[in-house]
């Protein structure tokens, strides 16, 4: 038994059975044992967007470059990525965004990457650029413009779950099965107002409010220091559904139980893009309207970079196409992931979202 596994049975026969939300915060996010702190299956568990084609992290630098120039261009913008796993999404977007006159020089990068061990990483492959890492979003100094990428963060914030069961509602929670096995129960508890009758079970991911919450106080300092701000979320999840239970788990590019080895497998759920854009415009943050990712990619130009690619390196012209459609088709990653940016106000809208 893993020395987790072992805290979280103590964990729950200490104080009963525990939320879907609270395991997933153990699981992925402990100091010692939890996922993120080992990352062991970056590149194998998962692949994302920017392992699939250098298009989509040269594209994103385009993007951040286009958003500066949209702030006036100011002579300094901190440049942020949230969950910058090794660095293939920031090292192609510096690239793309160096043609960009003036923007290398203005921009100051900050990586918000807790892991000692993925900090080195990160410093080896980015250390020309003087990157200043930190361990959350709200130690991001108001000092002057920002900008904030990040892809695939969202899915890992904690959600709790509820299902119904007849006429009422209870929370799934994890208690102890036999021989000392993790276990999915229910809790007698009460679900939020907003439950619809005619929903089966659905998820809340309630690291939703503490981020609206910590971008109005972040958005609130900048703006009194006279500062704009973009901050684009790109993960996958429904636009204008809420999510059922969606919790799954990742190893090796299989999908597990997610009781199985816990803080060894990669944990998610999907993104309520709506809740999301609903809370950020309840707390006077602009939201774009959540857009297919394929739809934005294609909208700064993922085509006709794909056509400079393959006619500098003809030989490479098939697993780049391959590539960028699996990036842009519906049928794979186009439609199932949604990009949304969140600013302060008085921004243009921005640049391929609506």
């Amino acid at each position: 038994m893993s020395d987790l596994k072992s805290r979280l049975i103590a964990m729950i026969r200490a104080d009963g059975p525990m939320t879907v939300g609270a395991y997933m915060n153990v699981c992925l996010h402990d100091a010692k044992h939890g996922y993120y702190a080992t990352r062991p299956g970056l590149g194998t568990d998962f692949i994302t967007a920017p392992e699939t084609s250098q298009v989509f992290g040269e594209l994103l630098g385009l993007w951040a470059a286009h958003e500066w120039g949209q702030m006036g261009a100011p002579d300094a913008v901190t440049l942020c990525e949230i969950g910058p796993g090794r660095g293939t999404l920031m090292d192609d977007a510096l690239r793309a965004a160096g043609t960009v006159a003036g923007f290398t020089k203005a921009k100051d990068l900050h990586l918000i990457e807790p892991s000692p061990a993925l900090q080195t990483v990160l410093h080896d492959r980015l250390g020309d650029h003087e990157p200043t890492f930190m361990a959350q979003l709200q130690d991001l100094p108001p000092d002057k413009p920002l900008i904030i990428i990040a892809n695939e963060w969202l899915d890992c914030l904690p959600a709790r779950q509820f299902v119904k069961t007849g006429d009422t509602w209870a929370e799934r929670v994890i208690g102890i099965g036999p021989d000392d096995t993790l276990t999915f129960g229910l809790a007698a508890d009460t679900a939020p107002a907003e439950t619809a009758a005619n929903d089966e079970a659905y998820e809340i991911q309630v690291g939703l409010e503490t981020l609206i919450d910590t971008l109005k106080d972040l958005f609130t300092r900048l703006e009194a220091n006279g500062h704009a701000a973009r901050v684009l979320l790109i993960d996958y999840g429904p636009a204008n559904a809420r999510p059922g239970d969606t919790l799954r788990a990742y190893t090796k590019g299989a999908q597990v139980d997610p009781l199985h080895a816990p803080g060894e497998t990669d944990l998610t759920v999907d993104v309520d893009f709506g809740r999301l854009a609903a809370l950020a415009n309840a707390a006077g943050i602009a939201a774009s309207r959540p857009t297919p990712q394929g739809e934005f990619l294609m909208r700064l130009g993922a085509e006709a970079r794909l056509n400079q690619l393959a006619t500098a390196a003809p030989a490479q012209a098939n697993s780049l196409f391959d590539g960028v459609k699996t990036l842009v088709d519906p049928e794979q990653m186009g439609a199932r992931f949604n990009a949304i940016c969140l600013s302060t106000a008085g921004l243009p809208p921005p640049a391929g979202l609506d």
